[in-house]
C-alpha cells in the first residue's frame, strides 16, 4: 500500500516548471490523446453559411484561380497567413471541404476542441511534432483517401509581409507520400468601411519534387506572388 501512494504521489507531482505551466502542458497532452475525427459534414456546411452571413458586412470576396484546386484526388494547400479571417475566406473560397493543420493550443478548450475538429481541424504540437506523430498518421490517411489539407507554412500571422517557410510539415508528409501542392495568397485592400480581399489559387506544383529547401523557396515565392506581396528570390533551376 505504502508503495501504491508513492507511486501516485510521484505520478500527481510528474510537473516541471512554474505553476501554471503544467496545467498548460497537461491540456495540450490532453487534447493530443483526444481521438482525431473526421470533419461532420453537416456542420461545415452550416459554418460556411453561417461565415459567408457575418463576413459580408466587412470584406469584398473576390476569389481567382479556383480552376487550380483539385476536385478529386489529395493535394497540399499552402496559403498565406495574414489574419485570422483567412481561414473562413479560405473556407467560402474553395470548391470543397477541405482539413486544416493548426497549433494544439486552440484545441485545449473541450467546446473549441469540437468545434475544429467538426470544422476539419487536425492539432500540431510546433514544439514537440514528435508528440504529434499519430495526427500526422492520420493526416496522411485522410489524403490518402483523396482529401485536401492546408498548411500554413508561416506558422503564425505575418501581415502584408513573407515570414520565413517553414518546412517542417510538408517534409514530414512528403515523405510519406508526394502528392500536388497548391499555393494561395491573401490580399487585402482597404476600402473605406469595407475591405476588398482577393484569395488567389496558383498552379499545382507536382511530383516528384526537388530538395525540401528548393522546393519551400518556390512555394514562397508564388504565394507572396499570389498575395501581391514584394516576393524573395526565385530559386535557381
Amino acid at each position: 500500500m505504502n508503495e501504491r501512494r508513492k507511486s501516485l504521489a510521484g505520478r500527481g507531482s510528474d510537473r516541471s516548471g512554474p505553476a501554471g505551466c503544467g496545467d498548460a502542458v497537461e491540456l495540450r497532452r490532453k487534447a493530443e490523446r483526444e481521438i482525431l475525427c473526421r470533419r461532420r459534414e453537416g456542420f461545415c456546411r452550416f459554418a460556411r453559411a453561417f461565415a459567408a452571413l457575418s463576413l459580408r458586412p466587412f470584406f469584398d470576396l473576390e476569389v481567382e484561380g479556383t480552376h487550380h484546386v483539385p476536385g478529386e484526388g489529395p493535394f497540399l494547400l499552402l496559403a498565406k497567413h495574414q489574419r485570422w479571417e483567412d481561414i473562413p475566406l479560405l473556407g467560402l473560397s474553395t470548391p470543397k471541404a477541405l482539413y486544416y493543420v493548426a497549433k494544439v493550443e486552440l484545441f485545449s478548450h473541450p467546446v473549441g476542441s469540437w468545434v475544429l475538429r467538426s470544422l476539419g481541424g487536425v492539432p500540431l504540437n510546433r514544439q514537440r511534432p514528435l508528440e504529434s506523430r499519430r495526427y500526422l498518421k492520420r493526416l496522411v490517411g485522410f489524403l490518402q483517401s483523396g482529401e485536401g489539407v492546408v498548411v500554413f507554412p508561416e506558422g503564425t500571422y505575418y501581415p502584408q509581409c513573407m515570414g520565413p517557410g517553414l518546412s517542417g510539415m510538408v517534409r514530414l508528409v512528403l515523405g510519406r507520400l508526394e502528392v500536388p501542392i497548391v499555393p494561395a495568397g491573401f490580399e487585402y485592400t482597404p476600402t473605406g468601411r469595407r475591405t476588398r480581399v482577393a484569395v488567389r489559387f496558383g498552379p499545382p506544383l507536382q511530383p516528384p519534387f526537388p530538395a525540401i529547401d528548393s522546393l519551400m523557396q518556390e512555394i514562397m515565392h508564388r504565394i507572396a506572388l499570389l498575395s501581391g506581396l514584394d516576393a524573395p528570390p526565385a530559386p535557381h533551376p
